[in-house]
């Protein structure tokens, strides 16, 4: 059955840069990113991975870990991120799990499930992982799913954005609207009667239809 939004993360153990994690065991109480690149040494990725480090410090901010995956294995992923670092100017700050079973790929919908994995015969069409991002929380479920082409980097200001999104409306009964960036404007969700808005936001909100009640992000 294919993942989807509100589903249990699938749990696993698997050898990464940073030694052997389960990955339950290693989100712990946080939120965490799992993100997949097709291939170690090629272009778009050396300028995913980079930028990714450099963005941690706002992960950390927000309690979420980053984790990467591709189906190479963890001592190329050692060498590749010399790389990284050289052209990117970021030091690889988080984990790459090696997946070269494709055990993970394979649980997440990351690769097809006819992909071989033989390193010979490795193709965008078949044995490289697409461009997922999994945003999963505390409590282990899915929060996120993207999937970009193999030839588009990435927008992680964007995951950025909707983690900051989601942590919101996890905490308050508010819905954020198109374009929202953290401090703007929020609305309250339908479910919320204006009796009960009455009473989690006093100040009031504005409304330019009965069903659109617009109030400053709370706190």
């Amino acid at each position: 059955m294919p993942l989807r939004i509100g589903d249990d993360a699938p749990d696993f153990s698997t050898e990464t840069t940073e030694g052997i994690i389960n990955f339950y065991e290693w989100i712990g109480d946080s939120w965490a990113v799992l993100f997949s690149h097709p291939k170690d040494f090629t272009p778009v990725c050396t300028t995913e991975l980079g930028y990714m480090a450099g963005l941690k410090p706002e992960f950390d901010k927000r309690n979420c870990k980053i984790i990467g995956l591709s189906i190479d294995s963890v001592s190329d992923h050692v060498r590749w991120a010399n790389d990284i670092q050289e052209t990117q100017g970021h030091v690889l700050n988080y984990p790459l799990i090696g997946d070269t079973d494709l055990a993970v790929a394979k649980l997440f919908d990351m690769i097809h499930p006819n992909a071989s994995g033989s390193s010979a015969q490795r193709t965008a069409a078949d044995n490289a992982t697409v461009r997922s991002v999994f945003v999963i929380g505390p409590d282990k479920k899915i929060k996120l799913m993207l999937t970009y082409p193999m030839s588009t980097g990435r927008n992680f200001d964007e995951v950025l954005r909707v983690l900051d999104s989601i942590q919101l409306t996890a905490k308050h009964q508010v819905a954020t609207p198109v374009n929202w960036k953290a401090g703007e404007d929020v609305i309250i969700v339908p479910a919320v009667s204006d009796e009960e808005a009455r009473k989690k936001f006093p100040q009031g909100w504005k409304a330019p239809k009965p069903y659109i009640r617009i109030v400053p992000q709370p706190e």
